[in-house]
């Protein structure tokens, strides 16, 4: 059942809570995805038939939730993360990732950095708006951007497209990590297809190298896409997901 959880900002975000054993599990989707898609829902399931916990939701102006999309920025989504979080669940968390929300799960996980004990990036893309987006802009839309403040956006999932606002990529631009090492230590599963065309894999070999984790393994999927949904993919998250609980001494 959908319920909503009314953040600080004053943001309604639809969320699902499955109540179960820990760790809890939650689920961070993607740009312009939301909760129902073909992870998260593999993930509702697997969780309930093992009876854990597990949490999704969709960011402000994604799904279910109140918001306009247009005016949501990645410090934005951090917060919604962080509030419905807090909010829902008690006790130990698994963070699961998805493009964008590869790199929400970073900030989620250093902002509650005693409470994460894993991680899982699926095609994790941390620093996306600088290092992808930015360099695919064309010059007459760098011009757009800053005369307008947006432009639209060709996307092959939706044939009207999006907006992209200079708002966004400034916001962006303060929640950049792959600089720098990026303090967390827990066990950690980087996913990564090598068909990917929206985020590289090596973006994955990076991250991993940023993260000050020991315990950090790189999966790669050769025939996989950006999207990493087919039903072995799906398989394999599960599998990952299983090693992580056993490498943090859960019995699944």
């Amino acid at each position: 059942m959908v319920k909503h959880w009314r953040t600080p900002a004053g943001v309604d975000i639809a969320y699902v809570m499955i109540q179960g054993k820990s760790p809890t599990v939650i689920f961070l989707g993607g740009y312009r995805s939301d909760m129902t898609g073909t992870k998260a829902m593999f993930l509702n399931d697997w969780c309930r038939d093992r009876g854990y916990g597990f949490l999704r939701f969709d960011y402000s102006g994604h799904g279910e939730s109140s918001g306009t999309f247009k005016d949501g920025t990645l410090g934005c989504w951090i917060a919604d993360a962080c509030s419905v979080i807090e909010a829902t669940t008690n006790g130990p968390l698994i963070l699961v990732g998805s493009s964008m929300g590869g790199w929400i799960m970073l900030h989620v996980a250093l902002q509650m950095k005693a409470r994460v004990v894993g991680l899982i990036g699926i095609a994790a893309a941390p620093d996306f708006t600088r290092d992808l987006m930015c360099q695919e802009l064309t010059v007459d839309q760098r011009n757009a951007l800053q005369r307008d403040g947006e432009i639209i956006m060709e996307s092959a999932y939706d044939e009207a497209g999006y907006v992209l606002t200079r708002h966004f990529l400034d916001d962006g631009a303060k929640h950049l990590l792959l600089d720098a090492t990026i303090d967390i230590g827990c066990p950690i599963i980087l996913m990564h297809g090598m068909q990917d065309a929206e985020v590289p894999w090596q973006t994955g070999i990076r991250l991993a190298d940023a993260l000050a984790s020991k315990d950090v393994r790189v999966t790669l999927v050769k025939s996989g896409d950006h999207r990493l949904s087919s039903d072995q993919e799906l398989a394999h998250l599960g599998d990952c997901l299983l090693t992580l609980l056993n490498n943090i001494g859960v019995l699944a």
